[in-house]
């Protein structure tokens, strides 16, 4: 069993200004929840990443195209309700909420500390969106030579074409990819 405790899985932007806009009712999040359901029965960590900004955006550049207009637009700071992460996958006590400051998720976080501290070299990866967090974070930990399983319908895009596209043709190349009954199938 002791490699369930060196896996964590890696719950990324399922918070509520960003789920909220890929929601077509409830049953969109279900993947998410069953995932981090099936890691808590079999003990692998689960950690919560989101994208939030201080008070003032010190962290959003004018060259940023993606954040830069966040000073103007607001919401999105630490304290918004925007970037809380989603009742329906509301971490326990314990669990940590990694904040990040642009896309990846290892990107101004202290997500390596935590993996560190915690012997963590295997990750299994959804989140919201396929091309966005998803594709930062596969690339920058296969980089960094950690072991990684991506979720696949746990992954929303606004493009069904370019999730086709990560999933089938990217992210094997550095990533496992499955389905999250196919991934909770191998924890039991």
């Amino acid at each position: 069993m002791n490699h369930h405790a060196q896996t964590a899985l890696l719950v990324m932007d399922v918070q509520n200004g960003i789920a909220g806009r890929y929601m077509k009712d409830e049953s969109t999040l279900q993947p998410f929840q069953r995932a981090v359901s099936a890691a808590r029965k079999a003990g692998v960590s689960v950690i919560f990443v989101r994208v939030a900004f201080s008070e003032g955006y010190p962290e959003a550049g004018p060259r940023n195209k993606m954040f830069s207009h966040l000073a103007q637009a607001g919401g999105m700071t630490i304290a918004d309700a925007s970037t809380q992460i989603h009742d329906s996958v509301m971490p326990q006590s314990g669990e940590p909420v990694v904040t990040k400051y642009r896309v990846s998720a290892f990107a101004g976080s202290n997500l390596e500390v935590i993996l560190r501290a915690k012997g963590i070299t295997n990750l299994v990866l959804c989140g919201i969106a396929t091309s966005g967090v998803v594709l930062s974070t596969v690339r920058e930990a296969a980089d960094k030579d950690y072991a990684i399983t991506v979720l696949k319908d746990a992954c929303l895009d606004g493009d069904p074409e370019v999730h086709q596209v990560l999933v089938e043709k990217v992210f094997p190349r550095q990533a496992d990819v499955m389905t999250v009954e196919e991934w909770a199938n191998t924890l039991a």
